[in-house]
């Protein structure tokens, strides 16, 4: 079994985050914050050990101000109806996914002025056009750090000090980026950072976690026990009770904690080298192949260690079934994203992506190329 769809998730998890998430359940995984008992205490610490390790990974000093969430999408969800209402602006791109798509929708039909900046052909945002599009009214800026279709990663540096010195709440979504390059919230003036705990994480899926910097004022869009002010029937105003309602999902935690730690045991940057060197030599290869197409950027040492392509007769689910028969598995279609494929001409077709993680060895991408050579013939 050849494993390539870790844009998606990660496979397989460290042995460590498997370890950590069992010995929760089967020794001391009772309610955290709801009791002063040896279980729920050790519950409390091991989630307070978790936001410690996820702020020093991201340098967000206060790390009351990680919320644990679901996934990116609920924290982007948390993000965008909690601080936008009738009457803002704000600016996103053609590159994004349909977790800030979506709700940005449902909040158009609010009130909610929205312009959408375009991008070439390698996934870049025209940063010009970026600029001509600031209003009086403009409130945030809500953009995509790595595309989960081609890769792109944009230069959030210069986007971030283009919000801050407009007085703009910049608002990041990490879900490709996130233990794979470096970020820093301050450095990169991000506002609010949303993050998988299930991708380059190498946590379990149904944790996540957003940041949000004390300077934003984010409503809450559910409310309920927190173990905290339980004596009274208002939701806490505090970070990060404010948005943690209801039982946190401690196996969860605790895994995406191990995670955070395996990222540091092998180092950032000894990931990113590996992932991009698989994804550099499948692109050189299907550089060789004339009935392939690729999209985006093909320096893969400036992007996420993802590869979009296709084969020339088949449609994208076409070849994603013929791998899957040989027991490659990866990603085919629209991944969610719905606007970059009219910029990169495959509206009607999708693309196969390859996604690889620290797990994924050179024989996956030969199996995947060979296997494509055979598709065709």
């Amino acid at each position: 079994m050849v494993y390539l769809d870790n844009a998606a998730t990660s496979f397989p998890k460290p042995e460590a985050v498997y370890n950590s998430m069992l010995d929760c359940m089967k020794r001391y995984c009772a309610n955290p914050g709801r009791g002063s008992h040896k279980m729920s205490l050790e519950c409390e610490m091991k989630i307070l050990d978790a936001r410690e390790k996820i702020s020093r990974f991201f340098n967000i000093d206060n790390m009351m101000n990680v919320v644990f969430t679901n996934n990116t999408t609920e924290g982007l969800n948390i993000a965008i109806k909690g601080l936008l209402g009738n009457g803002d602006h704000v600016i996103t791109s053609y590159i994004e996914h349909n977790s800030v798509y979506r709700p940005l929708n449902s909040l158009k039909n609010k009130g909610l002025e929205i312009s959408m900046i375009p991008v070439d052909g390698n996934g870049y945002i025209v940063e010009q056009i970026l600029k001509k599009s600031l209003k009086k009214n403009t409130k945030a800026v809500i953009i995509n750090h790595g595309s989960n279709v081609l890769g792109t990663v944009q230069n959030i540096e210069a986007i971030g000090k283009f919000a801050k010195e407009n007085n703009l709440f910049f608002i990041v979504d990490g879900a490709q980026t996130a233990g794979i390059l470096d970020i820093d919230v301050k450095g990169m003036n991000i506002d609010i950072l949303a993050f998988p705990g299930h991708k380059s994480l190498y946590g379990p899926q149904g944790i996540g976690g957003v940041y949000i910097s004390s300077d934003v004022n984010v409503t809450s869009f559910k409310e309920g026990g927190t173990g905290s002010n339980s004596n009274i029937m208002d939701q806490p105003d505090f970070l990060p009770d404010k948005f943690e309602s209801g039982t946190l999902n401690t196996p969860g935690i605790v895994g995406l904690g191990e995670g955070v730690d395996f990222i540091n045991r092998i180092g950032i940057n000894n990931i990113r080298k590996h992932d991009q060197n698989l994804s550099a030599y499948l692109t050189e290869e299907l550089k060789k192949l004339s009935f392939v197409k690729l999209y985006g950027e093909e320096d893969c040492y400036k992007k996420c260690p993802v590869v979009s392509f296709n084969i020339d007769g088949f449609d994208s689910s076409e070849v994603g079934e013929a791998l899957n028969y040989r027991d490659i598995y990866l990603r085919t279609g629209y991944h969610c994203a719905p606007k970059i494929h009219s910029i990169i001409g495959t509206t009607n077709l999708g693309t196969v992506r390859a996604s690889f993680g620290y797990f994924n060895k050179l024989e996956d991408v030969e199996s995947l190329i060979e296997a494509i050579k055979d598709i065709y013939k």
